[in-house]
């Protein structure tokens, strides 16, 4: 066949991942074996009765034709109510762009604010998509190590030295993807600082931001960062809306109406009927408050069953659906652990250098399975560790 565009070949360039661990456990878990899966993070409950209900009386009703490019305006006002809500900052529906999940969101913010071979700051520890990302708008970037030792808070003295020239951005998440850090109003400000001296647009991913261990700050609600922060969000987590693919982007006005013109060339629009559910879904809270309980209950609960573990130190977990466990003590090779534990005891989790270097010596453990099911997984990580012997071969080739 003809040669591919060398945009989408360099999108993921190595050809690996970090994703070795969950696809090896779910080979496995299709092949019948009994495999806990800590390694992603999607909820193990369904999207609440409410909204699907809304969906199919919005489907019933004939609600299935094209819709408008940023959304319906039921949809972005109520998505700017939550917006107003989540970030302290009033805003209009006009300063929302509907999206289908927030990924797209996400790669709509790079695009507008990111011009072939301009210049952007990645803190990590990451989610996986994020270099991805970059790469896909043709853009350069630099990543800046968040380190364990400070519960993976950002140090905006480590940013700066990474601004060049041609930098135009900084990418951010909190509550963290895959450490469960919360950026704190020190870390948050001096980011807030470094992007009003140099100019630079700060992309806020907040879709866990229902899930925090307390109250929520966002950037934008900082002194002269409204105008240059771009915030990411979506109802995947908050109201599980996984495979629902609603998300959005708050940002100026100004930039929302040009980013209608990247709708128009990639989703055209999102399912009407599935807008409508979203909306009834944002305006009624359907399940947002029962989701925020259970994940911090199981946070608890999971954090109590290791307390204590031999040479085993949690790092951030405060927020999200994730605990991070710091196993460098025990195994530097978080992937060689983590292969281990998954022949040794059949749980999978996601070896921490998925998602950076300054993860590196850690397991990121996912919170999305019952109770019951995580005080199993403690129970077998508690064995693990007490008889591990480093494999003399590792899986990774």
């Amino acid at each position: 066949m003809p040669k591919p565009s060398a945009r989408v070949s360099g999108i993921t360039p190595s050809g690996k991942d970090g994703w070795e661990v969950h696809v090896e456990a779910v080979t496995r878990k299709e092949a019948g074996e009994d495999i806990i899966m800590l390694s992603v993070g999607d909820h193990d409950f369904d999207t609440p009765t409410e909204t699907i209900e809304a969906c199919v009386t919005a489907v019933r009703g004939g609600y299935h034709h094209y819709t408008q490019l940023p959304g319906i305006p039921r949809l972005r006002e109520a998505m700017a109510r939550i917006s107003t809500q989540s970030t302290g900052v009033p805003t209009t529906a006009d300063e929302i762009l509907a999206a289908p999940g927030g990924q797209l969101a996400l790669y709509a913010a790079a695009q507008a604010v990111l011009d072939p071979g301009d210049h952007a700051i990645v803190v990590a520890p990451y989610y996986a998509t994020y270099p991805p990302t970059f790469r896909a708008v043709g853009a350069d970037f630099t990543v800046v190590e968040a380190r364990s030792e400070d519960g993976f808070q950002p140090r905006a003295e480590d940013i700066e030295k990474a601004v060049r020239p041609n930098t135009r951005a900084i990418l951010i998440n909190t509550p963290n993807n895959p450490t469960g850090a919360v950026y704190t109003r020190k870390s948050l400000e001096g980011l807030a600082e470094v992007c009003r001296k140099h100019d630079l647009w700060l992309l806020s991913d907040e879709v866990y931001w229902t899930l925090g261990g307390g109250e929520h700050l966002s950037p934008r609600a900082l002194p002269g960062m409204a105008e240059r922060t771009l915030v990411i969000n979506s109802m995947s987590k908050s109201h599980g809306m996984t495979g629902w693919r609603i998300g959005w982007l708050t940002g100026p006005e100004e930039l929302i109406a040009v980013l209608a013109s990247l709708s128009l060339v990639t989703t055209y629009g999102l399912p009407d009927f599935v807008s409508r559910a979203a909306a009834e879904a944002l305006e009624n809270g359907y399940g947002v408050r029962e989701i925020a309980e259970r994940y911090a209950a199981r946070r608890t609960m999971f954090l109590d069953a290791v307390h204590g573990l031999n040479n085993v130190t949690v790092r951030g977990s405060e927020g999200g659906m994730y605990v991070m466990l710091d196993i460098s003590g025990i195994e530097p090779d978080c992937e060689k652990f983590a292969f281990g534990f998954l022949d040794a005891e059949n749980v999978a989790v996601m070896p921490g250098l998925s998602f950076g270097e300054s993860a590196a010596g850690h397991i990121r453990i996912s919170l999305c399975q019952p109770e019951e099911t995580l005080k199993e997984a403690a129970q077998r990580l508690r064995r693990f560790v007490a008889s591990y012997s480093p494999p003399k071969e590792s899986k990774i080739a």
